[in-house]
C-alpha cells in the first residue's frame, strides 16, 4: 500500500510580518531545519485584516514560513520559536502530517 511509504512528522506553520521573517529563518537555519516561505499572505487575525500585497517592500506584508520536523524534535524547536513570537506579532501552529521521502526532512 502506498501509505506504508509515508512517515509521520510534525508540520510547523509560522505567520509573522515580513520584517521579522528573517528572525524565523535564522532560527530554523540555526536549528538545522529547512523551510518553505510563502509571501505575501493575507488574512484576518487579532490585529485585524492583513492584505496579501506588497506595499513598499516585502517587510510590510505578512509571511508564512513552513517547516517539517520529526516528532522528537518539535519541543526543542518550539523552545526557540515561542520566545521569539512573544516579542513580535505572529502566530504558529503545529499539525500532524505524513511525508514521502522522509530523508529530506531529517536534520543534519
Amino acid at each position: 500500500m502506498l501509505a506504508d511509504h509515508m512517515t509521520p512528522m510534525k508540520k510547523v506553520e509560522i505567520v509573522v510580518s515580513g520584517e521579522h521573517a528573517g528572525d524565523v529563518r535564522d532560527l530554523l537555519a540555526d536549528y538545522g531545519s529547512g523551510f518553505t516561505q510563502i509571501a505575501p499572505v493575507s488574512g484576518r487575525g487579532h490585529h485585524g485584516y492583513h492584505e496579501g500585497r506588497l506595499l513598499f517592500n516585502d517587510a510590510s506584508a505578512q509571511t508564512m514560513i513552513v517547516t517539517v520536523v520529526q516528532s522528537a524534535e518539535l519541543e526543542p524547536l518550539l523552545e526557540g520559536l515561542l520566545p521569539l513570537l512573544e516579542r513580535r506579532s505572529g502566530v504558529a501552529w503545529v499539525s500532524d502530517v505524513a511525508v514521502a521521502r522522509a530523508a529530506y526532512f531529517v536534520r543534519e
